[in-house]
């Protein structure tokens, strides 16, 4: 598939959205000790112990998952491809495919209601943090925004590579 020419990987920054996640897997886990340990039924009937267990092991699961959601874009001689490692499924675009390629600069909020995988303006939008991306332009006129912390050196790479000039 060839060498990697560009790799960047962004964790999300959560800030204090990460306390908000942990609230679920923190409330079930005192809530199993109160009635395994200290022997305080919850609910009426109570819940069983196994019951509680398997749902604080799930929460922490999901939290551990939530929050170690990665976005990973690497360029390669004959694509590019983007992903949000452990949560969404990789996007690839063949280079023949991309018309153009440029750094620009966005509003998360105002254009895109968020960050993640989401639908907006310029398309098709890969967003982990910050207001800078890549605003691809497909031939078949569809639109891809890539977000990174470093755009010009990925729109460089990218036309670069489809001119031949690295490998």
């Amino acid at each position: 598939m060839g060498d990697v020419l560009f790799r960047e990987k962004q964790p999300f920054r959560l800030g204090y959205a990460k306390i908000a996640l942990a609230m679920p897997p923190v409330a079930l886990a005192i809530i199993s000790c109160r009635q395994i340990i200290w022997r305080i039924p919850w609910g009426n009937p109570p819940v069983t112990n196994g019951d509680l267990v398997f749902l604080t092991i799930l929460t922490m699961a999901v939290y551990l998952r939530l929050i170690t959601v990665r976005l990973v874009t690497e360029l390669r001689p004959e694509q590019l491809s983007v992903a949000m490692k452990g949560f969404w499924r990789r996007t690839r675009v063949a280079l023949a495919d991309i018309r153009a390629a440029a750094a620009v600069e966005f509003d998360p909020i105002a254009e895109y209601r968020g960050y993640g995988v989401r639908p907006g303006p310029r398309g098709q939008a890969y967003i982990a943090s910050g207001n800078q991306a890549v605003q691809l332009e497909l031939r078949d006129g569809r639109k891809l925004l890539v977000g990174s912390q470093r755009p010009q050196e990925l729109a460089r790479r990218i036309a670069e590579a489809q001119r031949g000039g690295i490998s």
